[in-house]
């Protein structure tokens, strides 16, 4: 069976020890997608929605949420990160494709990073868009690889 490393001998929640580990160089890259009326993804294209450029305004929205991770996931431990980006996929007729990478120098994973920048990025396209297409989904929020650290590299596999 798998130690739970977030729980205590108690089966409290606690914060990982890091403290012995060593640093590394640590890339994680998550993914999203936001699925929309092809009107209300037009629209994102060509920059014509009342609030702004919806694109411009969700990247630095998923750089400035990644870099908050620890204030909202609890026991995430704070970390310097080396690079946040966040970039579109617009090559579909009904959606917006996320791509999040963080990447770190240090003793503990960039994957959680990745996820909440996807995710925030995500969020923004949909609070952005909402008075065009109140309907628009947010799929598909996933860790699609890592490297670094102790368990080394992971890549998604499709599935279906």
């Amino acid at each position: 069976m798998t130690e739970l490393t977030h729980l205590d001998s108690g089966g409290e929640a606690r914060m990982v020890d890091i403290g012995d580990k060593a640093d590394t160089r640590r890339e994680a890259v998550a993914g999203g997608r936001v699925i929309m009326k092809p009107g209300t993804l037009e629209q994102i294209r060509a920059a014509r929605l009342k609030k702004g450029d919806v694109l411009a305004v969700a990247r630095v929205a998923g750089i400035m949420a990644a870099k908050k991770t620890p204030d909202l996931i609890p026991l995430c431990h704070p970390i310097l990160t080396d690079e946040i980006s966040v970039d579109f996929d617009l090559s579909a007729e009904d959606s917006i494709g996320i791509t999040a990478t963080a990447k770190s120098t240090g003793k503990t994973g960039v994957e959680m990073e990745a996820l909440v920048a996807a995710s925030v990025a995500a969020l923004t396209i949909y609070d952005m868009a909402k008075s065009v297409d109140r309907g628009m989904t947010i799929t598909e929020i996933r860790l699609e690889s890592k490297k670094g650290g102790k368990s080394g590299v992971y890549r998604r596999k499709e599935w279906k």
